[in-house]
């Protein structure tokens, strides 16, 4: 379970976030929405201490992040809105074995966690290749398993659809409902609710840093539209 408590936080003392609560449960596939500056990126990475409140708490299965941020950080996987600005290596095996390695796990079970991690999104056998010569479909898969090559329990993604062709935003969507059929809790930020309307079981909607919408898709939509979020 990821808890938001109260939680507050902004930039140059300019608000993002206000006494925001909400709380996320293991196995969940959510869908946040809102405009451009509605503090959907903000949230995220508070999730798992990319950033820290200024007030207010945030819990990853009941330990505060800022805690043991390792925990957190193992627990929830990030992939970014752009796959470029996370990655730190040039090819896809080391990249996806980055993370495995700063855990100190020794290089038998970092191969192993790299081959299932990029068997998961359907680029086994890729790990030589280069990631500038990817499309950018590719980089998206590539910076998921990334994530799940420390084996999270949830993912968390930042508009994971943004810059992709029909092809591609098609492909990480089928590894997203795979992902979530397995039990990976799913909380996903995008403009666009129809793309995963079917997948999620709940969609949040957010304005001016605060939640105004927590409800089923079906519900959901409609309030959407209504209060113009999408």
């Amino acid at each position: 379970m990821i808890e938001f408590n109260s939680v507050a936080y902004g930039f140059d003392d300019v608000p993002v976030l206000e006494d925001l609560s909400l709380t996320i449960e293991t196995g969940e596939f959510v869908v946040l929405v809102g405009p451009n500056g509605s503090g959907k990126t903000t949230l995220l990475r508070h999730c798992n201490g990319l950033l820290t409140p200024d007030s207010g708490t945030v819990l990853v299965d009941g330990t505060p992040v800022d805690e043991d941020l390792i925990a957190a950080r193992s627990t929830v996987g990030m992939v970014f809105q752009h796959p470029r600005d996370q990655f730190v290596a040039a090819t896809v095996g080391a990249d996806v074995a980055f993370g495995p390695e700063n855990l100190g796990l020794d290089r038998s079970a970092i191969d192993n966690r790299v081959t299932a991690a990029l068997e998961a999104v359907n680029m086994a056998d890729r790990e030589d290749d280069r990631i500038e010569t990817l499309s950018g479909g590719e980089q998206a898969r590539v910076a998921i398993a990334g994530a799940l090559a420390m084996k999270p329990l949830y993912l968390v993604l930042d508009e994971p659809f943004t810059g992709l062709d029909t092809p591609a935003r098609r492909s990480v969507r089928s590894r997203l409902e795979s992902l979530s059929d397995r039990g990976t809790g799913i909380l996903l930020a995008t403009h666009d609710l129809r793309e995963v309307r079917d997948l999620a079981d709940r969609v949040i909607g957010m304005r001016d840093g605060q939640i105004i919408i927590d409800d089923t898709p079906e519900q959901a939509f409609a309030d959407c539209a209504e209060l113009a979020i999408l």
